[in-house]
């Protein structure tokens, strides 16, 4: 099984082969427009604009699953994007990415991908573990599944999982690992 396997639809409505995006480096991300970490659209953006050229692509993928910070319609989430960030990059329609009704593009990329941690050394890092410790069961940060909004996979060229970054990870610290690989 590859990432160019899958089909979803995209924002507006349409059917999409993610072969559309063969031989391309894909930054696969799940986006809510309510959550502490939405400001990541603005660098997710950048790196499209800097990137696309190079044969990177950014993907979203709205999700309502983490105390429903993406409650919109795709109507809602387009023009939540485009008039706060100036998002151009694809952005899907809304699916789930944790749990049994998750999509399987997300169950293949959890389990292409396993979850390593947070680094809680990191000014977000340490605050999203203390929400999980507050929210959440201990048993929640020990399988592979999606644990928040904003996690992050690179996809080679060859649609294979290449690396994952939690939530907290800034979207400059993957700019800098793309540069080791484009």
């Amino acid at each position: 099984m590859s990432f160019h396997d899958f089909r979803l639809h995209s924002l507006e409505g349409n059917e999409v082969s993610l072969s559309d995006y063969e031989g391309k480096l894909a930054v696969v991300v799940n986006v809510a427009s309510k959550c502490g970490f939405t400001y990541q659209y603005e660098a997710l953006e950048k790196l499209y604009e800097d990137y696309k050229d190079k044969g990177v692509v950014v993907l979203g993928f709205p999700c309502n699953q983490f105390f429903e910070q993406e409650p919109g319609d795709s109507e809602e989430i387009r023009n939540f994007c485009s008039i706060n960030y100036g998002v151009t990059f694809p952005l899907f329609a809304k699916i789930d990415v944790r749990g049994e009704s998750a999509h399987p593009l997300y169950r293949w990329l959890t389990a292409s991908a396993p979850y390593e941690g947070l680094d809680e050394s990191t000014p977000g890092g340490g605050k999203l573990a203390g929400h999980f410790k507050k929210h959440f069961p201990e048993e929640y940060l020990k399988d592979n599944e999606i644990k928040w909004n904003f996690t992050k996979f690179v996809i080679g060229r060859d649609g294979k999982v290449i690396k994952r970054f939690e939530t907290p990870v800034e979207v400059d610290d993957i700019r800098k690992y793309l540069d080791t690989i484009v």
